[in-house]
């Protein structure tokens, strides 16, 4: 689960073409009432050779008001109990929130919270969904070195999190619904004696992340059906024996076009690269130099909001933000014995993101795709060793893998 970043978004819009800051409007999209982050552009050249492909967007708004809300056309029904989430899961509503939605997705009610057995270890956010422990400790200011006895426990702790991940990864294809895909890592973490570490984080209402074609991280789990074509992203963390792991990887539903499937590989690649650089000595704003450089190559952006973060005992802490973008200013060098966590954010378009009302799901600004990967890290004497690797029995989902 990604930690903030320091860094400032700009107030000044991205061109929609060439990606430099934009002062012209789309006067159709103006029209439309559609999202400005995708309708600027830096001069009348760039606006006329976006053209052909931007006005597709017209003609998509245009069709989608007629038809009826998402969540009126999905079985879940606030009698049923599902409602929409408002406010960081602190507030529900039956009725599907206004919004100036940047792409095609729209949230769908969720369901009620999962409960957890009474014989669970459970970190202090639990029962009121305020953490007291981390936002006060010291491990906020400096990076721990972890003892042999916590290594062991986060190896431990990280392989079961990689078996729940692998779990939901069987059962992902179209006509399931994300609440469905919540529901099997729910059950997989609490069957092994581990709690979901998002559940009732700062009031998130589920026990894992699902975030479809242009939602970049925290999106919630709802009754929302996959459909073929989609890409989703499951984040999954355990708390189990007082440490946590935490990792997460991009999936296909049914056939994706090409240009996703790109986008994925992409971003596995991106992550691969930084971690393959990861060793005693090495400075950690040098993670997000290597992850733009293979990303740019790729015509890619890479989201600035969201970093990697430290992880162990604490869920998020020092260091508390482990850019992926370049000319980042991460303080600090890697040392052996520290657990962190390298998570980049790739989008197919603007690396600016939007918050949905729900407070938690973080979309791209223009609506296009995005993908995730991410790994628990330790630092070795001598190099890395990948605490949420894949393993033998891991399913065989990404193409790029097979010999």
């Amino acid at each position: 689960m990604a930690g903030g970043s320091d860094a400032v978004e700009a107030t000044t819009l991205s061109c929609a073409k060439c990606g430099k800051p934009a002062h012209l409007q789309c006067p159709k999209c103006v029209e439309l009432k559609l999202p400005r982050e995708g309708a600027a552009f830096c001069t009348q050249d760039c606006f006329k050779a976006s053209w052909s492909s931007h006005k597709s967007v017209h003609s998509k708004s245009i069709s989608s008001s007629a038809l009826v809300n998402p969540g009126e056309q999905n079985t879940a029904s606030p009698n049923d109990g599902w409602l929409y989430c408002l406010r960081k899961g602190q507030s529900l509503s039956p009725k599907l929130p206004h919004f100036e939605w940047t792409g095609p997705l729209r949230p769908y009610p969720i369901s009620h919270r999962r409960p957890i057995p009474a014989q669970i270890d459970k970190p202090d956010w639990a029962l009121d969904g305020i953490p007291k422990i981390e936002p006060n400790s010291d491990l906020q200011h400096h990076v721990e070195i972890k003892a042999p006895d916590q290594i062991e426990k986060m190896r431990e702790t990280c392989r079961i999190a990689r078996e729940v991940l692998d779990a939901a990864a069987r059962v992902i294809r179209p006509g399931i619904t994300t609440d469905e895909i919540d529901a099997v890592v729910h059950e997989a973490t609490i069957s092994a004696g581990g709690y979901p570490s998002p559940l009732n984080y700062h009031f998130f209402p589920k026990s894992c992340c699902t975030s479809v074609n242009e939602v970049i991280c925290h999106g919630i789990p709802d009754a929302r059906k996959l459909e073929d074509g989609d890409i989703v992203n499951v984040d999954v963390t355990v708390y189990y024996k007082g440490v946590h792991g935490d990792l997460n990887e991009t999936f296909f539903v049914g056939n994706v076009d090409e240009a996703s499937q790109r986008l994925v590989q992409c971003t596995y690649e991106c992550l691969e690269t930084a971690i393959a650089v990861v060793k005693p000595g090495v400075r950690f704003r040098e993670i997000g130099e290597i992850i733009n450089r293979h990303a740019s190559m790729s015509g890619l952006s890479v989201v600035k909001s969201y970093c990697g973060h430290g992880i162990g005992e604490l869920f998020h802490c020092a260091p508390k933000n482990i850019p992926h973008y370049a000319r980042n200013k991460a303080v600090g060098v890697m040392k052996a014995g520290q657990t962190f966590t390298i998570e980049p954010m790739i989008n197919a378009g603007v690396w600016r993101d939007r918050m949905w009302p729900d407070g938690w799901t973080a979309v791209t600004a223009d609506g296009k795709r995005s993908a995730q990967f991410e790994h628990t890290l330790l630092v070795t004497d001598t190099g890395v060793e990948v605490l949420t690797a894949r393993l033998p029995t891991s399913p065989n989902v990404f193409p790029w893998l097979n010999p």
